[in-house]
Order: structure tokens, then sequence, then C-alpha cells
């Protein structure tokens, strides 16, 4: 599985140490980020991201900010994404299954490396369960064709 990941100034060192963690889990890891720490703009990366994802030349993406909301924001305008921020495992989890989750955010002011590593692990173990929830899936999907 390929895997997108996009951030920004603030996310560099985290999103460094969850490429590694993601590829000594087997997963292929295109970076879409920046790799500096000069102050730059979250909506780029979020897009880039988004984009990846929906053209399929990724799998699934993550991506990282201060706080995870502005990026996902971003990502969440792009037709197709449901970019979710999570800050603990078990909202990581229920985003996929219940939601369907293709992104997943988180902020890298917010939480520490280790539970970053506890989220992504959770989303990507995750499974869409379906059934009543594809229902819901595809109401707010709907909301972008409005």
């Amino acid at each position: 599985m390929k895997i997108g990941i996009g951030n920004d100034h603030s996310a560099v060192d985290m999103k460094n140490e969850i490429v590694k963690y993601l590829e000594e889990l087997g997963y292929e890891v295109v970076n879409y980020g920046t790799d500096t720490h000069e102050s730059c703009h979250y909506p780029i990366y979020g897009e880039k991201v988004a984009r990846a994802v929906v053209a399929k030349e990724v799998d699934l993406g993550i991506l990282i900010c201060g706080t995870g909301v502005g990026i996902s924001l971003a990502a969440n305008k792009v037709k197709g994404i449901r970019a979710a921020v999570c800050s603990e495992p078990c909202t990581a989890r229920f985003t996929r299954q219940h939601n369907d989750s293709n992104i997943l955010a988180f902020g890298a002011r917010i939480i520490g490396i280790e539970t970053a590593k506890e989220i992504v692990k959770a989303w990507l173990d995750a499974e869409f369960e379906g059934g009543r929830h594809q229902t819901r899936v595809d109401m707010i999907m709907a909301l972008e064709n409005e």
C-alpha cells in the first residue's frame, strides 16, 4: 500500500519520524510535504496529498501541521476527500470503520510522536465496515454536489 504524506514547517520532524515508522511497517511512502522549517502555507500540502489520493497516485494520505485542523480543512475542499483530525487512536479507528476516511490528520503541536504512531497504526489497521455506514458516507459525499 502506498501512503502520501504532507506537512508544513511545524511538522517536519514528526513527518520524518512517521515516514520511518510507516516504512518499518512495510508501507511505501510518497512525501508531498516540506522538508524545511522555514514558514510555509499548509493549504498547499493539504491539497497536494488530497489530489494524489483522488487521482489514486497513493492509496491513503496522512497530513500533519501544528494542530492538524488547517491542513485537513484544505484537504476536505478537494472533491472525494474525507480527511479526519485525530488526537487519539480510538477516533482514528472509527473514522476508517464508520466514515471511510481516506486522509488522517493530526497536530505536531498537540500530540507526541508515540501517540502519533499509535494513531497511524490504529487508522491503517482498521477497515471500512460498510452497511449502514455506507449510507451515511454517501450522504456526506452527496453534499459535494449541492
